[in-house]
């Protein structure tokens, strides 16, 4: 006790003596000076525009924007490997097997990790959002495989689901993918087109959509810092918009690293000058542009002239002046870039131009020519043909003029509309407006009336198409009528790379009414062939015979609802230090040159 007291007394001396003290107390240590933050690491992607919006699922929204968002954004139980082969992702699902079969059923165990950037799991009600939608909603790319599920079941809190099916189903690999954010999406009326019109409103991937600005062109997406597993080495990846005309001094200037223009002479050219010379690879789109012809009523409703209409198009000249270094399609299913392709065309398809030919199919099917004036008529009036394409979707309407143009040489009148992708993939009737001549068109900007190909002489049998080198006038305007007009021809893209009996089965089926979806959403073309059913059926069945999908082909040429046109291709262009950063290359046809971006590094500059 008596140490203690002595210690206590001198430390007392000691504060005192201090206090009394004349020399100034030090000062405390000053504050760090901030230094300012490292630039984020970015690296530039080029693209040709943004497409109508973001949702995979949607035939209105395929854009190469769109591919990437849904492989770097969206989660997905499988993905494509370099070959194709459906592999399972780890990071969404620890498990996913058959494990039942009387009824089919496949049951997943998802990651406990896995969630979106809104910190919700990514769980059973996602799953049973997308199945609910793909069922239901006109539009949609591959529902045939959805619309054989009967019912989805949530275990384990909603990180296990049990999937059951009216039958063996064996491409189930291709379903799930690229899964939406059900618990934001689910009650917001119009959510499945509106909220993915300008952006991805939550990320279950690697990068997560910050911002999206359609009048400068940017899709900005930055690293998830939620996401479980390994985070991306680049901090934000930058899609943005170039003209044809402002991508090579871009890349010359380092304002972009690697770019995904649509291949063409004109593209190849601007680049050729560029010292380093950047590397170029094709990369095929997964989709196949085709004609759709509307087969459940107007003047097409007879497959007569549905072919005949075919043999008095051109498909090379509009191929060559549209997308020149495309690949010509010649069947329904596999696209021309995909392992095993070939021609599915009988002898007589309708694939080239014969005016002769077509006259003669048109005549029988009760169509006749004024030998005077040269044009077509049916049942004592002229026949007049709506032509649609999707007003985002520059390509398309490129094709739909060039379309118009050749028949209107052949005699008959055509109406050219440019209503919404949505409307135009989803609607039987779309409001009568003629293409913008921009896709971003002002929403206060009155609509012009629908362009009307004025009469021309008629075209000399066996004499190539002509093509006008003015863009078609307006002369006149299709009646308003408070529900649109129904288009008889409509550009529209078909979704390649998944499992082909889906595929024909989508793209060609008729759903049959049900005690889930009692109405059934209408084909894109309006074309229900029932004698087709029992075909489409045994393609998505446990054990189709060999020639069936031959089969098929063979009947919808004679049907033609619609005329195979061309794959599209971007160039995957980069430069020396884009390359080194990225290894980009086409990637697996699904998926494309994105794929494995979140490996990628910012380019040395």
């Amino acid at each position: 006790m008596r140490v203690s007291g002595c210690a206590a007394l001198v430390l007392a001396l000691v504060v005192a003596l201090a206090a009394c003290s004349n020399e100034p107390v030090p000062p405390p240590p000053p504050a760090p000076i901030p230094t300012p933050q490292s630039e984020p690491t970015r690296l530039v992607v080029g693209v040709d525009d943004m497409g109508a919006g973001f949702n995979p699922h949607l035939i209105a929204h395929q854009s190469p924007v769109t591919t990437a968002l849904a492989t770097l954004v969206l989660p997905s139980v499988f993905r494509p490997d370099a070959d194709g082969t459906m592999r399972l992702d780890p990071t969404i699902a620890t498990s996913a097997e058959v494990t039942a079969t009387e009824p089919f059923t496949v049951s997943y165990e998802l990651n406990l990790e896995a969630s979106w950037s809104t910190n919700a799991p990514i769980a059973a009600e996602d799953f049973v959002y997308l199945w609910e939608q793909m069922r239901s909603q006109p539009g949609v790319t591959d529902a045939a495989g959805y619309q054989l599920i009967t019912q989805v079941r949530s275990r384990a809190g909603g990180k296990a689901v049990d999937v059951v099916f009216s039958h063996p189903y064996p491409a189930w690999q291709h379903l799930f993918s690229d899964l939406l954010p059900a618990h934001i999406l689910k009650d917001a009326p119009g959510s499945w087109t509106g909220a993915l019109t300008d952006g991805v409103p939550a990320s279950g991937g690697p990068f997560r959509v910050t911002a999206v600005d359609r009048a400068r062109g940017e899709v900005m997406l930055a690293r998830n810092d939620l996401y479980w597993d390994t985070p991306t080495v680049l901090d934000q990846l930058l899609l943005r918009r170039f003209g044809p005309q402002e991508l090579a001094p871009a890349l010359a200037a380092g304002d972009v690293d690697v770019a995904l223009p649509e291949a063409e002479p004109t593209i190849r050219t601007a680049l050729g000058g560029l010292q380093p010379a950047p590397e170029l690879q094709l990369a095929p789109k997964p989709i196949v542009t085709q004609l759709g012809m509307r087969a459940d009523g107007g003047p097409l409703a007879d497959a007569r002239v549905r072919r005949g209409i075919a043999m008095l198009l051109d498909r090379e000249a509009i191929r060559t002046a549209v997308a020149p270094e495309s690949l010509a399609a010649d069947a329904f299913g596999l696209a021309p870039s995909q392992p095993g392709y070939a021609s599915t065309a009988p002898p007589d398809a309708p694939l080239r131009h014969d005016p002769a030919a077509a006259a003669q199919l048109l005549a029988s099917a009760g169509w006749s020519r004024d030998l005077t004036t040269g044009r077509w008529a049916v049942a004592g009036g002229p026949v007049s043909l709506v032509i649609g394409a999707a007003n985002e979707r520059l390509e398309d309407v490129d094709v739909a003029r060039a379309v118009a143009e050749q028949l209107d040489a052949a005699g008959i009148e055509v109406t050219l509309v440019g209503p919404s992708a949505v409307d135009l993939f989803g609607q039987a009737a779309v409001p009568a407006v003629p293409p913008s001549p921009s896709p971003t068109p002002s929403p206060t900007a009155q609509p012009e009336a629908p362009v009307t190909t004025p009469a021309q002489p008629a075209q000399t049998p066996g004499a190539p198409p002509t093509t006008p080198t003015t863009p078609a006038t307006t002369t006149s305007a299709l009646p308003a009528t408070p529900g649109g007009v129904e288009v008889d021809l409509m550009v529209l893209p078909r979704t390649v790379g998944g499992d082909l009996g889906s595929e024909l089965a989508s793209d060609y089926g008729c759903p049959a009414p049900t005690a889930l979806v009692p109405e059934p959403p209408r084909p894109p073309a309006g074309f229900c062939f029932p004698a087709l059913r029992p075909a489409l059926d045994e393609l998505v069945s446990a054990s189709p015979r060999p020639e069936t999908a031959g089969a098929v082909e063979q009947v919808l040429w004679a049907q033609l609802p619609f005329l195979p046109l061309f794959q599209p291709v971007n160039l995957v262009v980069s430069t020396p230090a884009g390359e080194a950063a990225t290894g980009i290359g086409p990637g697996p046809l699904a998926s494309g040159p994105v794929t494995g971006a979140q490996r990628w590094r910012a380019p040395a500059r």
